[in-house]
């Protein structure tokens, strides 16, 4: 099988090395053995390996700078990342072709990142950031999260490592998500047409959900409204999930606690964006899920994971419905 790897050089993203897909190729056994895999870094490359490619991995974002038109033997583009909203609506991808995600692989990481964001709201370190800002003293005392309410939108990846490190600090865990399946890590489950009633008993509300056309703006000026003064937003999904700019407008207002953010609605965010002289706003670039001692060792073994499915007729674990855009 021939498997093209391509990333741009202008990619922010962890680049995957030649020597790692070896590497795991090795610890899948037979599935990962005889395969031909080539490299690609420029459009040129990419044209060079697209008439027998029938692999190609990549991130989303350079999959929709790539003609796929010129790959006749595609079969599968495993993507290296969980959220493939880049590609939507997806009709660039041909018949026939699955696409893979690599969901799953970000858990231990996000769930760090979010009870470090769900920590610090609960001692009001975005505030103590403001205030340090404004050279100003303001004792602000907090007690201990046990016993606080989370309410985490979608409970994949991102979502269920978040609802798994809360459970251990004792936080009561709310999952919001299609459907009303209980989830191991969540105390109650609740389907996303639900999410208003949840809102005004919410401490700490965390987006870790997909981007589509029926989470986009999920969090507007509504639903802020509906938060109570002492809750705390983290988005760790998309940018697109949150109105920013309502979200800007109840920061200013003191109408909630802060926020911490690590995605967007442009990345880079502009240099005059407003959201940069929000108040009691943490911000970190897009980092949440980041891990470059594991991320790349556990997608190719998801991947590997994907094609032993294949090869035994079952549908891939990582399979993205494109209908649901997840």
């Amino acid at each position: 099988m021939h498997i093209h790897i391509h990333e741009f050089p202008d990619s922010p993203f962890l680049r995957l090395t030649e020597a790692e897909f070896h590497s795991a190729a090795a610890i899948a056994g037979p599935i990962g053995a005889g395969h031909r895999v080539t490299m690609g870094e420029s459009i040129a490359d990419y044209v060079a390996a697209s008439p027998t490619m029938e692999v190609l991995i990549a991130t989303p974002g350079t999959v929709r700078r790539l003609d796929l038109t010129l790959a006749p033997r595609l079969r599968i583009i495993q993507s290296t990342a969980a959220g493939v909203d880049p590609l939507a609506p997806f009709d660039m991808i041909p018949a026939g072709v699955k696409l893979l995600n690599n969901r799953g692989v970000h858990a231990d990481r996000a769930g760090e990142f979010a009870i470090m964001a769900m920590l610090m709201l609960g001692s009001h370190m975005p505030a103590f950031a403001t205030d340090q800002r404004a050279h100003r003293w303001h004792r602000r005392p907090s007690g201990v999260v046990a016993g606080k309410r989370a309410t985490i939108v979608g409970v994949g990846g991102l979502g269920g490592g978040a609802a798994r490190r809360a459970r251990q600090f004792a936080i009561h865990v709310t999952g919001i998500r299609n459907g009303t399946d209980p989830h191991p890590d969540c105390d109650e489950t609740y389907p996303i047409a639900a999410i208003d009633s949840v809102l005004p008993t919410t401490d700490f509300l965390v987006l870790a959900c997909p981007l589509t056309a029926g989470t986009r703006n999920l969090l507007d000026a509504r639903r802020l409204a509906l938060l109570p003064r002492r809750a705390g937003v983290i988005n760790m999904g998309r940018g697109g999930l949150v109105d920013q700019a309502a979200l800007v407008a109840t920061l200013h207002e003191k109408a909630i606690a802060g926020a911490v953010l690590d995605v967007f609605a442009t990345e880079p965010i502009p240099a005059d964006d407003p959201i940069w002289d929000a108040p009691h706003l943490i911000i970190t670039p897009h980092i949440s899920s980041d891990d470059p001692d594991h991320y790349n060792a556990a997608t190719l073994a998801m991947f590997f994971a994907n094609l032993a499915a294949l090869a035994a007729g079952q549908s891939p674990p990582t399979l993205v419905d494109l209908a649901k855009g997840y």
